[in-house]
């Protein structure tokens, strides 16, 4: 069994008992302590799972749920959505990640011609392909009910692609242009960024008073960030990153 493949087994097993001590995984998987030991050191160094006195324990991203996320800040994350569309051009190739704020892009590229999508969003994938839209769903474990895939998975087949651009959500950031991501998606983040040409950070100004995770990037590490927040005062700190501040 690949390491990969050991971790996945050992989020599996998390997944359905939330919590379990580290002598259960060794009989479960059977391996030795020092490979199930460095295993769980890489997941927690990804943040997907906290490690207790003997034992480990899975994290879960506190958000709010899916479904309730969809309709928070809706004026602000249609805006900076067809804001985001209009960079697309006709016969790209994009990644657009599972966050809600991508996910208003939709409506905004059936217009467009020969483009391929890239995504994780089961539903944005079923609007576009009804709509005659080539789309390509990274498959894996479901991380939330009811359309977003995410798991080791989903991100060696993300590995598998090269984009033109990647538009991507987080749920936190800060005013000093440091941008933050929940363990569940941050492979799947950096792949989508380091495949693509270029990446384009949409973040709505509610994000900024959320509690920050792990860092992902900062604004230096994409092409352009398109919010309804204004940081143009960051124009001197990322000279190479386009600031887009969108009317509401």
């Amino acid at each position: 069994m690949y390491p990969q493949e050991r971790q996945d087994e050992i989020l599996r097993i998390l997944e359905k008992h939330q919590y379990v001590s580290v002598s259960y995984l060794l009989k479960k998987l059977h391996f030795s302590s020092a490979t199930v030991n460095r295993d769980l050191n890489l997941l927690q160094k990804r943040g997907l799972i906290q490690r207790s006195y003997g034992g480990v324990e899975l994290v879960k991203d506190r958000s709010v749920p899916l479904e309730f996320r969809m309709h928070k800040q809706h004026h602000a994350k249609e805006c900076i959505a067809r804001k985001a569309a209009e960079m697309v051009q006709d016969g790209d190739i994009v990644f657009i990640d599972g966050s809600t704020t991508a996910q208003y892009m939709g409506p905004y590229l059936t217009d467009k011609e020969r483009i391929t999508v890239i995504s994780n969003n089961l539903m944005l994938l079923s609007y576009l392909s009804d709509r005659g839209v080539e789309c390509i769903c990274l498959g894996g474990r479901i991380l939330e009910a009811p359309s977003m895939t995410g798991s080791i998975d989903t991100v060696d087949m993300a590995r598998t692609y090269r984009a033109d651009k990647a538009f991507f959500s987080t749920g936190a950031v800060t005013d000093d242009g440091a941008v933050f991501c929940g363990g569940g998606y941050y492979d799947l983040h950096r792949v989508m960024i380091a495949n693509s040409k270029e990446a384009v950070y949409l973040i709505d100004s509610e994000k900024l008073a959320h509690q920050p995770t792990k860092q992902l990037c900062d604004f230096g590490g994409v092409s352009a960030v398109i919010s309804d927040h204004d940081f143009s005062h960051l124009r001197d700190t990322f000279p190479n990153t386009q600031l887009i501040t969108v009317e509401l």
